[in-house]
């Protein structure tokens, strides 16, 4: 089976050329590749345990070099398999295939275990006299980071154990949601379509196929919602057992954690956003209602477009320039990086049953290049998803450089690049239209885009808070889940939006819930970030491009207090939440000044 792209007319969405990694499932260079690094990991174990304390600082700073060689390796595999899969789930040799790549991978990680633990157990003193080597102290952040788990760090039976069962645990529920999710179809006119193809009928101008397309999620959801709620408890009991072995003090602890973010920063966002819920969606979504001539919007209302005005559609070629051109507006070098995701096919955009129905942009290793998925229907929202994820691609392909132990950013910067993005998209497009109404239009539109992706999810977090403190009493059933859905998204939206029960299975097609429980916050965090960087840029701040693309350039070689300083910026400060909140809320200002009630 070989996966290397037909070549589409320009202004086709496209479909990604993968043979930069592997010519096909049958590519030989794969079995090659995984039984190289089977054998280095072995040779690995045998050389270094047991004596990493005893080690050089130059010695022990090329250890880490050969481990992280290893890894990029089976990273490299790994990734190929999870991009096959993303895009045709419904695929079952790829499944297999996607399988087994995940437990070959895993063995080697296993037989690799025992460096990051036993790197863990050294003494400060120790540790630090080596890191006086510059061969050693080059790997210091990813020290740091990973030292950061010492206190909740097992034996190492028992880690092992944890790490061989991981592909039969939650990576195996996760597998069988994605599946899932692949293989259900919801009922709209007649037709079975797949779940990002309905999900495209709830924007729809005509307020009749929103409705028919909303309730027909509500059935197709529905109709899984047992094997859904059985998954949800099961990640959520199996995280629970492991964050009491390990005292973690809350369920979002490990994710801030790998975040690099203490937990009273993740609690003074959802604090802030929490506390604005009334100034900004209660306000904004009343505010709808009066456009729409209602005291209530129906639930599958919430995003639709803004009445009697046409929605704008846009080809593919006009994407691709709409979005090229407001990098190179803020810097060519931008454009140049985004260009090559295009020229040289590192994007799947074309929807097709059986693809994943959302976005991403997979870093996969420093040694290739990343690649975009997403699902182009020509809609505005489109494009700035485009804008979003090369975003993403543009940050991972300025981290790279650092390899593949420190070019990771953690999450509460990952989603810096992708929503700046998004803004100078907006921004570009807002100054091109000279037509008030249209104007008018397009912030309305990108008022929804910011609550959606701050308000709407931190009430995700929150749900996914209530959720796992709950399943720590007991299992939870679907209607349990489902009153926490709805008690947590009338929360966050307010009065204005109506709920009815075809909306309590809504929370069931959420990935990020099952992939990544608590990764959610990462996208407030980052859209009030940009909102503030955003008015650093336009009052002029000194070297402001320079020091962004060092931000970027920098991974995950600095925490977040270090990569905000050179901005002068704190997140552990309530007034800078607040700052990026103030954005929106001025949005709506305008909105409520310059539109008829």
């Amino acid at each position: 089976m070989t996966t290397t792209a037909t070549k589409t007319d320009s202004d086709t969405p496209p479909t990604w050329d993968l043979a930069d990694l592997f010519k096909g499932l049958d590519d030989p260079e794969i079995d090659k590749a995984l039984s190289s690094r089977n054998g280095d990991s072995a040779s690995f174990q045998k050389e270094f345990a047991g004596k990493l304390a005893s080690l050089s600082g130059a010695a022990f700073g090329a250890a880490i070099a050969r481990y992280e060689d290893i890894l990029e390796g089976a990273f490299k595999v790994m990734s190929y398999a999870q991009l096959l899969h993303a895009a045709d789930t419904a695929n079952q040799e790829i499944a297999q295939f996607h399988q087994s790549c995940q437990e070959r991978v895993n063995g080697i990680t296993g037989t690799l275990l025992f460096f990051t633990l036993e790197l863990n157990r050294i003494e400060d003193d120790v540790l630090n006299e080596q890191l006086k080597d510059p061969a050693l102290a080059r790997y210091r952040p990813w020290i740091d980071a990973e030292r950061q788990a010492r206190p909740y760090q097992l034996s190492d039976d028992i880690e092992q154990m944890l790490h061989d069962k991981s592909v039969t645990g939650h990576a195996a529920w996760t597998r069988m949601f994605d599946e899932t999710m692949s293989e259900l179809r919801f009922p709209f006119d007649g037709k079975s379509l797949p779940v990002g193809d309905i999900l495209n009928h709830m924007t729809s101008a005509d307020a009749a196929v929103r409705e028919r397309a909303g309730r027909g999620v509500a059935e197709g959801l529905t109709s899984r919602i047992r094997l859904f709620s059985l998954v949800t408890n099961t990640i959520a009991k199996d995280k629970e057992i492991e964050d009491t072995k390990r005292n973690f003090p809350r369920p979002m602890s490990a994710r801030n954690i790998a975040n690099q973010v203490e937990d009273d920063v993740v609690d003074a966002l959802s604090t802030a956003v929490t506390s604005n819920y009334g100034r900004l969606s209660h306000r904004y979504y009343a505010l709808k209602a009066r456009w729409f001539s209602v005291d209530q919007l129906n639930w599958w209302d919430r995003n639709a477009p803004f009445p009697k005005t046409p929605e704008r559609t846009y080809s593919w070629d006009q994407a691709r320039e709409t979005v090229l051109s407001a990098y190179d507006g803020f810097a060519p070098e931008m454009a140049k990086t985004a260009e090559q995701f295009f020229d040289d096919r590192w994007i799947d955009a074309s929807p097709r049953a059986g693809k994943n129905s959302g976005a991403f942009a997979h870093p996969v290793v420093p040694s290739a290049h990343p690649y975009v998925l997403m699902n182009f229907y020509g809609k505005p929202r489109d494009v700035m998803t485009l804008a979003h994820e090369l975003g993403h691609g543009v940050h991972q392909v300025l981290a790279g450089p650092q390899g593949t132990l420190l070019s990771n950013t953690p999450l509460t910067l990952a989603e810096t690049a992708s929503v700046f993005g998004e803004m100078l998209t907006f921004r570009a497009i807002l100054n091109a239209e000279q037509d008030p109404a249209k104007r008018r239009v397009l912030l309305a539109d990108k008022v929804e885009d910011m609550l959606n992706t701050v308000v709407r999810q931190i009430a995700f977090h929150q749900f996914e808070t209530r959720v796992h403190d709950q399943r720590r009493v007991s299992e939870l059933t679907a209607t349990q889940i489902g009153d926490i859905w709805i008690e947590t998204q009338s929360e966050s939206l307010g009065p204005a939006i109506k709920f009815d029960d075809d909306y309590r299975s809504l929370w069931s097609y959420i990935p990020h819930f099952v992939h990544s429980p608590f990764y959610v916050y990462a996208y407030a965090f980052g859209d009030c970030l940009v909102n503030t960087l955003y008015g650093l840029y336009q009052d002029g701040h000194p070297k402001f491009q320079e020091k962004y693309f060092e931000m970027l350039a920098a991974g995950g070689t600095m925490r977040h207090r270090e990569l905000l300083a050179p901005f002068g910026l704190d997140a552990s400060d309530p007034a800078f939440w607040n700052r990026g909140l103030d954005v929106i809320s001025g949005f709506i200002d305008d909105l409520e000044a310059d539109l008829p009630a």
